[in-house]
């Protein structure tokens, strides 16, 4: 296959002459600029604009996707914007001139009722903030603390549910819960900004990190300033807050305790319930006068790990030592999720349904499984199984229908007709043994719903 042609004056692709998806990702999709000559630009910003960086930040946005910003541009319109505007782009972010637009503003529903508030930058200043992330991380994430597990590389919220079962395992058995009110929007920018500078010394840099946090929210049509805060949704905004809170994790760390920090979700694991209260006391106080934030006071309290709620998960102890297992309220949350999606009265083919079910089912058990839950699993599998036949029965509706059926799937002529004329209820029914035999388990999984018992034991294998 041959390589896409370039125009012979500015050396960018077009998108009609991109090769097909599996090739073009292994090539570059944006051009080298010139060599620069010295005191033109900085290292960093070089390093930034690097065609290399620009091309490994694009597939980086290419693969999150993710909803246009305030421009409605897509994703998929990256290439052809690069193509016509990749020069000027580049020479703006070099020179200090580019400026991003306003973030917008998008609402998502948490378990509590309350809203998470998110901030969706343009897909191009995506583009360009995931540039600067994939720079600065590399001089900043190596002086993080050893105990600060969220939004970094190598290190996962699994890592961090470990370290809480190895505080446990060691007897610090009252966890200090702190939580932190809508700290990603009242993050102080010219705190934010002075530790940032810690790291990095580059003005260029530093002065469009800042533009970034002074961009704006677009709420609708309205526009509001935004003079706190380093909203969700961009690309630079958790290796922000991990900037911000490692004053934190150094405070913590000079009193000696034993953390755990997960973006801005902190527990702290003490010996005792008296020690756990003049904790929460001590670093209250030194995060509203210090950092500028505030504590929820009703949500944060000393407990116990074994019913506190870390990252979804609580240790369980057992005569083999600590475990960890999913919190009470994230089987709920599956249990809500999964009932809604099998609603019997709800439209649309069997196989859809039981796509959308295994997509939930699937990133339960990815994420979950390497805790305690294997007889859980068991009886959510029986449970999902169940309501798929309950729908199935509900759409045979009429008796001919059921008896047609039935008899295609074996089941002898007379228990089939007998069935076919009950009066019993779907839910009744779908747990019979004559459905169970008609609908076996196998022919689920062969129009394609998942076997949750199998994948959970294939994931869990793997962290025991």
């Amino acid at each position: 296959m041959h390589r896409p042609q370039k125009t012979s004056k500015d050396g960018y692709l077009l998108e009609h002459k991109v090769e097909p998806e599996h090739k073009a990702e292994a090539c570059s999709i944006l051009h080298a600029e010139p060599r620069r000559r010295d005191g033109e630009s900085s290292e960093l910003i070089s390093e930034i604009i690097d065609r290399d960086n620009l091309n490994r930040a694009y597939k980086r946005v290419k693969k999150n996707k993710g909803k246009p910003g305030i421009d409605g541009m897509t994703v998929d319109k990256l290439p052809l914007f690069l193509a016509e505007e990749r020069r000027s782009l580049v020479l703006s972010i070099k020179d200090g001139t580019y400026q991003p637009q306003p973030v917008k503003r998008v609402e998502i529903p948490k378990q509590d009722g309350s809203k998470r508030k998110l901030g969706i930058p343009t897909v191009k200043d995506r583009l360009v903030q995931q540039a600067i992330l994939q720079v600065i991380e590399k001089w900043i994430n190596p002086h993080f603390s050893e105990n600060s597990f969220g939004f970094r590389p190598n290190r996962s919220a699994h890592d961090a549910i470990g370290k809480a079962k190895q505080y446990y395992e060691e007897r610090y058995r009252y966890v200090v819960d702190i939580d932190m009110k809508q700290y990603f929007d009242t993050v102080n920018h010219d705190k934010l900004m002075y530790h940032v500078e810690e790291f990095i010394q580059d003005p260029i840099v530093l002065k469009l990190i800042r533009k970034f946090l002074r961009s704006g929210i677009m709420i609708g049509e309205k526009y509001e300033p935004s003079e706190v805060g380093t909203p969700q949704g961009g690309n630079l905004s958790p290796l922000l807050s991990n900037a911000y809170l490692h004053q934190l994790d150094l405070e913590l760390e000079r009193r000696g305790h034993k953390f755990i920090r997960y973006a801005d979700d902190c527990n702290i694991y003490v010996k005792s319930q008296r020690a756990g209260e003049r904790v929460l006391k001590s670093i209250t106080k030194f995060l509203e006068e210090k950092l500028k934030l505030t504590v929820n006071k009703e949500k944060s309290e000393v407990g116990k790990p074994t019913k506190r709620k870390f990252l979804g998960f609580c240790i369980h102890p057992t005569r083999n030592g600590a475990q960890v297992r999913p919190h009470t309220k994230a089987k709920k949350s599956l249990e809500e999720k999964v009932r809604k999606l099998t609603s019997r009265k709800r439209p649309g083919e069997i196989r859809e349904i039981i796509k959308e079910v295994n997509q939930v089912t699937r990133g339960w058990i990815n994420y979950y499984g390497v805790g305690l839950v294997k007889t859980y699993v068991q009886e959510i599998d029986r449970w999902i199984r169940r309501r798929i036949r309950q729908i199935i029965w509900k759409r045979w509706k009429k008796v001919k229908t059921r008896f047609k059926s039935l008899i295609k799937l074996k089941i002898p002529k007379q228990k089939a007709w007998e069935w076919a004329n009950t009066r019993k209820g779907y839910w009744h029914i779908s747990n019979s043994f004559i459905l169970n035999t008609a609908i076996a388990n196998h022919l689920l999984e062969r129009i394609g719903l998942l076997n949750l018992t199998q994948l959970y034991s294939s994931i869990n294998s793997k962290h025991t």
